[in-house]
Order: C-alpha cells, then structure tokens, then sequence
C-alpha cells in the first residue's frame, strides 16, 4: 500500500506516540521510514541585542549532534524490527520542512502525531499539523496524542 512514509518528530514522547502506528504499516512489507527532526533557526534577536556568537555556535552544534543521535537511536530501534528506515536533520521553518522533504524522498504518507490544541492556544502558537494538513497533496496519518511530557 504505502512504500515510503515521512516521520516528522521533534524528540518529545508525544510526537514518538505515532512509531507504534507506524511501525505496524511498515512491519512485513518493504516500506521506507524517513524520520526527520528539524531545527527552526534559534537566533531571533532585538534591535539593539548582542549575542556572544562563539557560545552560540558550540550549544547549536550540540544541539545538532544531540538531534542526530536521537534519529539514529529510532532509526536502529526501526532496523532491528526488519524496518528499512534512515534519517534526515533539516533547518528553518517545520512545516516547509516537512513538506519539502515529502516531496524530495517521494513520500507517499506523512504521519505525524499532534498534541490537539484548539481556541486560542492554536491560534496563538499555530499548528505543525494544521500548517502540513493543510498544505500537503500526499496522505496524512494524524494520530492525537495527549501525552504532555519531553
């Protein structure tokens, strides 16, 4: 039915509640898990902020080594089941993000657990899911999750 399906993830245990639904799509067919985490881009500065840039620079290459052993950890998890999976770390805004790497690996299933905010948290925070809901031209498997915790 499906042969590649793009993971979105962020590292919380509420994005990780979509592996299981995965996990038994993919398990005995020949299906290709794509996880991906991505790092917005941190800096955001004031007008007349000043950032020590050398400090800067060290937290984000830990924060990028930390992300990519985090998907090589579940990638290894998916191959000791016989799940073909691999990895991809990208930067900038999620939801462009998802969508470009849904259609430079030929995705043809994106699943993705949410966290279900409505009213004005939603508005407020906007939405990961509602931004690729809304823009994407390939399935969507949406699992809500209502675990809170990192």
């Amino acid at each position: 039915m499906y042969h590649e399906i793009l993971v979105p993830l962020d590292g919380s245990k509420r994005a990780e509640a979509i592996l299981d639904h995965v996990e038994d799509i993919a398990i005995g067919d020949r299906v290709k898990i794509f996880f991906l985490k991505v790092e917005e881009e941190p800096i955001r500065l004031e007008r007349d902020e000043v950032i020590d840039v050398e400090k800067y620079h060290e937290a984000f290459v830990k924060q990028i080594a930390f992300s990519q052993a985090y998907l090589d950890e579940l990638k290894a998890r998916f191959h000791e089941k016989d799940i073909q999976a691999v990895t991809k770390l990208a930067f900038g805004s999620v939801v462009k993000a998802i969508l470009n790497a849904a259609a430079k690996t030929g995705t043809d299933l994106i699943a993705m657990a949410t966290h279900g905010l409505s009213g004005l948290a939603r508005v407020s925070y906007g939405s990961v899911a509602a931004g690729v809901l809304q823009a994407a031209d390939i399935p969507i498997l949406l699992i809500r999750s209502g675990d809170d915790k990192k």
